[in-house]
């Protein structure tokens, strides 16, 4: 009886087969390949990888933008006329996307790194190319619906620069064992794997340089840290209570504030009230009680149907800051009943709890009744609250001169960017401003020159601790429950320390990098330094006996093998005793 001896034993690679038949639907042993990937299949990759870096900038652009989440959502009602979320498709679908790219691209890594050749599947091209496109509609519409929202982009860098920088060294250092890995097994693409080698080399130096252009006020002596800055409640604490109604405020005050901070309009009969929108649509029931006036004017209605409405529904049945969850039964009753908030009750309030007003009017109409009294309505609702009038701060701009005529004692607030012998001629010391248009050296300008700076709208730890650092008085927040539970910025450390961090995580990185090198092209160097210019294709297959050989040593032995030939520094009977052998 013979026994046959099987010529070669498979084994079995399920986790490369699931590497290469998730990313090109190569299931198959005989469908995968050592070759080199294709010009085409190269650049899908690098398509996907482009694709990667727009997601991950778009993804950190709408998380750092939770600050401004309802500003987006306020901004989509003002142009279509119905509140809806418009954040929640937009982040669920930045999601999908980031974690579709992020698995493939992950996958086409291993392809490198394990030698197989790349090929993308179709179904995987569609979906990549549907993503990029997605992406970009999206940040076209972005830029022209909220251009100004690009700058928390690099006001957030002042806080987390330092960190990605961190994280973007050990990332490029960890593809250093790719780039390793493709020097070593380059073969005759000499061109390609120079040009490669200096690409990673400049991305590496240009990473460990970066911090010379990351500029914090975080970074800075402990002991020149500002006293912290007070919280003045925008609308209130909106996030807990219907905005501009009394229960909102009374929230504020259990976290705090210093001041409250509203919007005004004017009714048909005078009396000024706390209304954000230009309609009465979205934060009452308007459309209930007065059908056919929905789309009217707030400031078209007089006090008594004003006061009819329902202010508090709304703010459960949208929960427009997904808290409705969180807030008591008590609370929840409460906010059923809200009605709108008059200008006197909110002063009587603030005189009550010895705070601040600081509110913004919209003028009457030219055609509104009220439209050459609004002046007088406002001083007659300071007089008629008892609140002392250096407590209540206004913020306008137009008609300056006569507020100040009729009201000497209220103080007036400027929003917008002025020097200080501007706000001099307007005899003002205060100025109220978006975080945008703050930055640290005019913030650390206006401070020395004694003028206050009031900042718009901070919701963000983050954000509070770099206006902290920056040196800023006080913030006007939807969120006083969360800025009141940040004692101290969220970091903060000395120049020197700074440095001594990045000088040691560059160091260590430059360490690993050559260590990868060193390791990757190990049996390369040994061989070298041995003294070895020539190798015989035998005493490589004997010495495959010894030990069971690596896959990198494979493919060592089969390009000294196949240079041997190519170099016809062997005869043709050898090969052929060599085939015979193996």
């Amino acid at each position: 009886m013979v026994k046959h001896q099987p010529l070669q034993v498979y084994e079995r690679q399920l986790c490369l087969s699931c590497l290469t038949g998730i990313y090109g639907c190569r299931w198959k042993r005989y469908q995968r390949s050592h070759d080199d990937s294709s010009k085409w299949e190269c650049t899908w990759f690098l398509i996907l990888s482009s694709s990667f870096l727009l997601l991950l900038v778009w993804s950190y652009f709408w998380w750092e933008a939770q600050n401004d989440y309802n500003e987006f959502n306020w901004l989509l009602y003002n142009r279509s006329g119905e509140w809806n979320d418009g954040t929640v498709p937009v982040i669920a679908a930045t999601l999908v996307g980031f974690s579709y790219v992020t698995f493939l691209l992950i996958l086409g890594l291993c392809h490198i790194a394990l030698g197989q050749q790349l090929n993308l599947y179709w179904i995987h091209k569609i979906g990549v190319l549907a993503v990029l496109t997605s992406t970009i509609a999206g940040v076209v519409s972005i830029d022209d619906l909220w251009r100004d929202e690009w700058e928390i982009v690099l006001i957030s860098l002042q806080s987390t620069g330092p960190f990605l920088h961190i994280g973007a060294v050990a990332v490029v250092t960890t593809l250093g064992w790719l780039v390793a890995g493709q020097v070593m097994h380059g073969g005759r693409r000499r061109l390609q794997v120079i040009v490669l080698l200096l690409l990673y080399v400049c991305v590496l130096l240009g990473l460990y340089l970066v911090p010379l252009t990351i500029s914090s006020p975080c970074i800075m002596p402990p002991a020149s840290l500002k006293p912290r800055p007070s919280i003045i409640g925008r609308r209130g604490a909106p996030m807990l209570a219907p905005e501009n109604t009394i229960m909102s405020f009374n929230k504020a005050l259990q976290q705090k504030v210093i001041a409250f901070e509203a919007d005004v309009t004017i009714s048909m009969d005078g009396v000024p009230f706390l209304m954000r929108d230009h309609t009465l649509r979205r934060t009452t029931d308007v459309a209930s009680r007065f059908p056919g006036r929905q789309h009217e004017d707030a400031s078209l209605f007089n006090w008594t149907e004003i006061r009819s409405l329902n202010a508090g529904v709304w703010f459960l049945r949208n929960d427009p800051y997904w808290t409705v969850k969180f807030i008591s039964t008590r609370d929840y009753g409460r906010a059923v009943n809200q009605t709108v908030c008059s200008l006197v009750e909110l002063l009587r309030l603030a005189a009550k709890s010895n705070c601040s007003v600081l509110f913004s009017l919209r003028i009457p109409a030219p055609e509104h009744p009220r439209h050459k009294l609004w002046i007088s309505d406002v001083q007659k609702a300071v007089q008629r609250s008892g609140i002392q009038p250096e407590q209540v701060m206004w913020t306008q701009d137009s008609y300056r001169y006569q507020v100040r005529a009729s009201a000497p004692l209220l103080h007036q607030t400027v929003k917008e960017m002025l020097p200080v012998d501007g706000l001099k001629e307007k005899a003002t010391h205060t100025l109220s401003l978006h975080y945008s248009k703050a930055t640290v050296a005019e913030i650390r300008r206006l401070r020395d020159s004694n003028v206050s700076l009031n900042v718009y709208p901070v919701n963000e730890p983050w954000l509070f601790s770099v206006l902290w650092c920056s040196g800023v008085e006080s913030v006007s927040s939807d969120a006083p429950h969360v800025l009141c539970k940040v004692p101290h910025p969220i970091w903060l450390m000395s120049p020197d320390e700074y440095c001594l961090i990045w000088v040691t995580s560059d160091l260590v990185s430059a360490a690993i990098v050559i260590g990868i090198f060193i390791l990757q092209n190990y049996h390369t160097i040994r061989w070298r330094m041995s003294g070895m210019r020539s190798y015989n294709p035998e005493q490589i297959m004997l010495s495959a006996v010894a030990r069971k050989p690596g896959r990198d040593v494979n493919i060592m032995k089969e390009k000294l093998i196949f240079s041997e030939i190519n170099n016809s520094n062997g005869s043709t009977d050898e090969l052929s005793m060599y085939v015979d052998r193996s």
